[in-house]
């Protein structure tokens, strides 16, 4: 659907948009009369002599006057009124009710609304246009801004002024005073400013929207006011968080409609744990950036489909690489869509008794106005000066749960983990963290793997890495190829991450889409799994050898012969999981933590990709080998063995597996 297509459906479903529709006609027809020709009215003429330098914002409370001051008004005359034309054009009619040498004061209609106007001076059935302002409707406040304070306002809840909220800029920090007022001499760099939502409260919703953050309207040297609105929440120690990864949403590959099945599994799952209070937050990706234009689906169309089937849900937004905008040659500038339609790129929160904070690290620095993307995966040192300032609110004794799009840690074959990061700076983080207990919550992969503090690359610091498998799976590649088969590409099923969080203990669990919780591995006879050229019967057959290489793998990873081997993909696993393998007389087998290939991503997925008669390269988003797989040799192919996972918090999950057993794709398909 077309961009049009939304705005249309959002204006005939809104009632104030319909009431103005009906001022326009009103105050249209009021000028009209008193003009006595509307025609002429309407003509734009230069002919008389007033000029004036317009502020970029006008702050106003309903009803008042506004006074334009260091403006030669000379040549205004008593029976000139001032013309404030709407984005929507809607016009107001504002006399001027005072003149002097070197300013002017105007009466507003007590119906104007806060936006951005057009001002005209208008003079009998002339009008001149002087330019373009925002006016902020502001209620009164017996407060007068320190002389160096460029942005200030007062945070509230129904229950009156919150004293000792965070409020910053990006770059300067404050807290609001016992009258709920704060002050900060800001820049306006970034353009906005945000509150950091307090224990206890939440700010209020716009659709999924938490509306945490305000755009800045006036320049940079004007003192502007902004107001931020809480509500009080009880019993908020106990709580879900929902943790969803890249969702790639870009009216492709039947993609929608696979999202529904994503919706329906988490309504099911909030409607089973009714009464539950509950949050989400993404990790970035929820769009991709090249189908903004090809396809017409950008951030507008992603919170149509997000409100219209969430409801009562407050969703947290983390940007990724594909929520920039690849036309732009700037870092501010590639993040202007989703700073305009979802949150800012980095900020923080409080649920209960964790800190929450959010932080980019997607360096769109480099980026040229084209397709290359030449990010970096690095936090700025302007987001580690303003985290400094942000913990220094919050005591050590508080959790920490991180969220970044790009993972901190990758999986080595050989030495564990790395660093996958812009070292300089992510060392810089480590040391702002340490004495936290942190837990880093990241995309971008389409992996499921953790890092815990046993790991050497932690430093011996209370660190673990979540990189949480995909919403989308492998881009809704593999549902889109073999219906109900929805994984990505190290065979862990696209799905989310819900976390139990009471009072400062966290538990979490991967949630697969269409499964029950319980599903937490998958198991292979290896006996009946095997790959071959065969299956590609249509791949061409003189086609680059590095593609048909590349295909052999599979082949090789998989011959016919597995000599009685159990190949199983646990994909939440991390070193405090256990394992047992026993056989059918109770004999309990050694297993082998290995890297493999998924054999079901392979079936459903890469098979069908190289499956194809116009292959010239190899395919994107095929089958990765990668850890989480355990291997167990059984004494012969038709032993049954019973496998116990434990996770460490306790769950235990088993499998009694009759063997041999079949490997076909129905057996693993969503019931529908």
């Amino acid at each position: 659907m077309s961009k049009n297509y939304f705005l249309l459906k959002t204006l005939f479903l809104n009632s104030k948009s319909l009431l103005s529709c009906v001022k326009v006609v009103l105050l249209f027809f009021v000028l009209f009369i008193n003009s006595g020709c509307g025609k002429s009215f309407t003509q734009i003429d230069d002919n008389f002599d007033i000029s004036l330098e317009l502020p970029s914002l006008i702050e106003v409370s309903l009803g008042d006057q506004y006074t334009f001051s260091d403006v030669n008004a000379s040549s205004l005359i008593d029976t000139d009124n001032v013309l404030l034309e709407s984005e929507n054009g809607i016009l107001y009619v504002c006399p001027v009710v005072s003149i002097s040498s070197d300013s002017f004061t105007i009466s507003l209609s007590e119906n104007i609304e806060a936006g951005y106007y057009i001002i005209y001076i208008k003079r009998d059935n002339r009008k001149k246009q002087i330019g373009k302002t925002y006016i902020s409707i502001v209620d009164g406040l017996d407060f007068e801004p320190d002389s160096e304070t460029t942005v200030y306002g007062i945070v509230s809840s129904e229950k009156g002024p919150v004293e000792g909220v965070v409020v910053s800029d990006g770059f300067e920090v404050a807290c609001t005073n016992s009258e709920g007022i704060y002050q900060l001499k800001s820049k306006k760099k970034l353009g906005y400013v945000f509150m950091s939502i307090p224990a206890n409260y939440e700010a209020l919703s716009d659709g999924i929207l938490p509306q945490f953050y305000k755009k800045l309207k006036g320049s940079s040297d004007i003192t502007e006011r902004i107001d931020f609105s809480l509500k009080t929440v009880e019993n908020q120690n106990s709580y879900k968080v929902f943790m969803f990864g890249d969702m790639h949403l870009a009216n492709r590959t039947n993609d929608v409609k696979q999202f529904m099945d994503f919706i329906e599994d988490v309504n099911l799952y909030r409607e089973q744990n009714k009464g539950e209070k509950m949050y989400a937050i993404t990790l970035g990706d929820m769009t991709w950036d090249l189908y903004w234009y090809s396809n017409n689906y950008e951030f507008g169309e992603y919170l149509f489909t997000m409100n219209t089937y969430f409801k009562d849900l407050q969703v947290f937004h983390t940007i990724g690489n594909h929520d920039y905008d690849y036309k732009a040659t700037s870092d501010i500038e590639a993040a202007g869509k989703f700073v305009d339609y979802v949150a800012p790129t980095y900020y923080s929160f409080n649920i209960g008794k964790i800190h929450y904070i959010v932080l980019d690290d997607i360096d769109c620095s480099n980026y040229d106005g084209t397709t290359s993307r030449n990010y970096e995966k690095k936090i700025s040192s302007e987001q580690l000066d303003w985290l400094v300032k942000d913990l220094s609110y919050i005591d050590k004794s508080v959790p920490l749960v991180v969220i970044m799009h790009a993972q901190v840690f990758y999986p080595s074959e050989s030495n564990g983990f790395k660093i996958d990061h812009d070292v300089t700076n992510t060392t810089q983080l480590f040391n702002i963290l340490d004495g936290y207990k942190v837990n880093f919550v990241t995309g971008h992969t389409h992996y499921n793997y953790n890092v815990t503090p046993e790991n050497t690359i932690t430093g011996g610091r209370d660190i673990h890495e979540h990189n949480v498998g995909a919403v989308c799976g492998s881009w809704w590649w593999s549902g889109y190829l073999t219906e109900g088969i929805h994984l990505s590409p190290d065979g862990t099923p696209g799905g989310y991450s819900i976390w139990n969080v009471s009072d400062k203990d966290i538990e979490w669990i991967y949630k697969p889409t269409g499964h029950d919780v319980s599903y937490q591995f998958r198991s292979y006879d290896l006996n009946n799994v095997s790959f071959s050229l065969s299956d590609v019967p249509d791949m061409p057959s003189n086609v680059s050898s590095s593609v048909k290489n590349k295909f052999m793998q599979y082949v090789n990873a998989y011959p016919v012969n597995n000599d009685n081997n159990v190949l199983i993909n646990i994909w939440n696993w991390n070193s405090r999981w256990k394992i047992i393998v026993t056989d059918e007389y109770g004999k309990k087998l050694p297993v082998e933590e290995v890297w493999a290939f998924d054999p079901l991503h392979i079936a459903a997925m890469t098979v069908k990709r190289f499956n194809s008669s116009t292959l010239s390269s190899v395919p994107n988003f095929i089958t990765t080998q990668f850890p989480h797989f355990f291997k167990v040799n059984v004494e012969n192919a038709e032993m049954d063995i019973r496998i116990e996972v434990q996770d460490e918090f306790g769950n235990t999950w088993t499998e009694n597996m009759q063997r041999p057993k079949d490997f076909s794709i129905d057996n693993y398909r969503l019931a529908k």
